[in-house]
């Protein structure tokens, strides 16, 4: 799956270079002229950020912040015509990875583009299963780039099947998988969280064993 990266810069022309030559290295990219425009897709999935500082009457570090406060971990990277070591440390301060300078060579912001994504993502198992998109390491499903929120139960009961894929489970196995031995209640439960996993993930191809349980075909 294409690593996704969203690019938030005011000048038309920039933007769309940016956009020409990160496509062209294999990437996803979302490209956003205004503060405005890039805050109503801060929920959407992406795997880096990259920001202009002066953004209309707000600015980059505005943009961070909410960023931030989505998911601490997403890597951002700076561009600026303003060369001065307060905004660098600013940036550095509220979490930005990377700071670059106006102009740049296009060629050098792909390159520490794909340092920080080899860095902050090397250890990033993703699985495609039935239309959908796991990302196992920030527990995080996605459909066509939308976020689908599960619960922590969700999560695992959904991880339990993708991992033993063709394999039957009895609702007391899953409950001794998902739930563990500290649970007490009906296996119910069970058939509850899988209702509810299903009408999130309609696709999904769990199949119900009547009279037995459940299997991932």
């Amino acid at each position: 799956m294409k690593k996704v990266i969203n690019v938030v810069e005011d000048e038309k022309d920039l933007n769309e270079l940016v956009k020409r030559y990160l496509e062209k290295e294999g990437y996803a990219v979302n490209s956003y002229l205004t503060f405005d425009e890039a805050y109503s897709h801060l929920d959407d999935y992406c795997d880096l950020w990259i920001l202009d500082i002066m953004l209309d009457d707000k600015s980059g570090f505005d943009l961070i912040e909410e960023i931030k406060s989505r998911n601490k971990n997403m890597p951002v990277i700076f561009m600026s015509a303003r060369d001065k070591e307060f905004d660098r440390i600013i940036g550095l301060e509220k979490g930005s990875d990377d700071y670059i300078t106006k102009p740049f060579s296009p060629k050098e912001l792909v390159l520490r583009v794909n340092n920080i994504i080899k860095r902050v993502y090397k250890d990033d198992e993703r699985i495609s299963i039935d239309g959908y998109e796991i990302d196992e390491n920030q527990r995080i499903v996605t459909c066509n780039g939308k976020i689908i929120d599960l619960t922590t139960k969700e999560f695992d009961l959904l991880m339990l099947f993708v991992k033993n894929r063709g394999t039957a489970f009895l609702r007391e196995q899953i409950l001794e998988r998902v739930w563990e031995e500290n649970f007490y209640g009906s296996d119910r439960v069970v058939d509850d969280t899988m209702r509810r996993l299903r009408k999130k993930m309609p696709n999904i191809g769990i199949q119900t064993i009547y009279g037995f349980g459940y299997r991932l075909a």
